[in-house]
């Protein structure tokens, strides 16, 4: 990346401008979050790079981000974020947890080998499209494959508008199909699950061997993990490259909205069933299950579009109870400092 760059460059436009006052303006320092660590944010400026300085109480900070802060490299306040991707934290853990922000392009790897899977571009989908983030669907190692015509085909079928590309990441004419993703100020995010080549797309795409690539396993055609933080990296076209770990455990949180757009055909059937209730089970006059037995409507898609459905809904459910638990801890937190302070106050 630049020592220097404009904060055009950096992919700044009137949305975040528009948020800042005169006096921000005069007293703070624009920048952009471009690592993320454990111990920290790098956010890169005009005035070039630097490590934030954060406090416990600061807003949680992820790659991407627009912040204001200091000369001391004190963080002042986090910018409204135009697009946000977040997930359930893998594991047990009930939280979430930031993937990406102000992402203008969501490119979506999956290989075309045994890893290739439907459902999980599916996933993927939901999330771009609750965002609000053009999905961009990059199906890799066409040269390893006999039937990446089909398969491109059946991806292309889950949405004719969508740009579906299959290519060999190591082929720079393949290359050349994602140029116009990669344009001045564009900000793309690469994800997919591990092995499917996200790695070597990078390097194909930065122009130079930006990150290391590991071999498939031959069992099962899938991969270990070679990409370990966020980062955003500077492309020679111009824009900006968010690469994210593997991310074997993408489960959705609170996303009906786009679950619902991924598979709006299934909710345009469900809205002309009898009953407004319908479960879509053995009610009368199902609508969807009229076009199951017809075959207007595959079974796997429904089964997915469940899956995901009642995923998203117990996630963000369980999440929702998280945080009015966390709230009323805080409320108990206040009231116990309150009474200690009047207390202090009598003697």
């Amino acid at each position: 990346m630049n020592t220097k760059p404009t904060l055009a460059q950096l992919g700044w436009r009137p949305f975040f401008q528009q948020q800042l006052t005169l006096e921000e303006l005069t007293d703070f320092q624009i920048g952009r979050v471009v690592e993320q660590h454990r111990s920290g944010a790098i956010v890169m400026s005009e005035q070039g790079q630097a490590s934030l300085m954060q406090s416990p109480q600061s807003d949680r900070l992820c790659v991407g981000d627009w912040v204001l802060f200091d000369d001391n490299l004190k963080l002042h306040r986090l910018l409204e974020r135009q697009s946000l991707f977040e997930r359930k934290a893998p594991g047990s853990k009930l939280d979430t947890q930031l993937i990406a922000s102000n992402v203008d392009s969501l490119l979506v790897v999956c290989s075309l080998n045994n890893d290739f899977n439907l459902s999980r571009i599916e996933r993927y989908l939901a999330l771009a499209k609750d965002a609000e983030v053009e999905p961009v669907i990059v199906l890799t190692k066409e040269d390893q494959c006999d039937d990446a015509d089909e398969k491109r085909k059946q991806v292309q079928d889950l949405d004719p508008f969508m740009m579906v590309h299959a290519i060999n990441a190591l082929d720079s004419e393949h290359l050349k199909e994602l140029s116009g993703y990669c344009s001045l100020g564009k900000t793309l995010a690469l994800v997919g699950s591990s092995g499917v080549g996200k790695s070597t797309l990078v390097n194909g795409l930065m122009g130079f061997e930006a990150q290391l690539t590991a071999g498939i396993r031959e069992d099962d055609s899938k991969g270990r993990h070679t990409t370990t933080s966020r980062a955003l990296k500077w492309l020679p076209q111009g824009g900006l490259l968010m690469d994210t770990p593997g991310m074997r455990e993408l489960q959705l949180t609170d996303c009906e909205k786009g679950v619902n757009d991924t598979f709006s055909e299934i909710t345009e059937l469900a809205d002309q069933c009898r009953f407004a209730d319908c479960q879509h089970g053995s009610e009368p006059g199902c609508a969807i299950q009229a076009a199951l037995a017809d075959g207007s409507l595959a079974e796997r898609r429904f089964v997915s579009y469940q899956k995901l459905l009642r995923e998203q809904a117990f996630n963000g459910a369980t999440l929702a109870e998280k945080r009015t638990k966390d709230k009323a801890f805080g409320k108990m937190i206040s009231s116990i400092q309150n009474e200690s302070r009047q207390r202090k106050k009598g003697f």
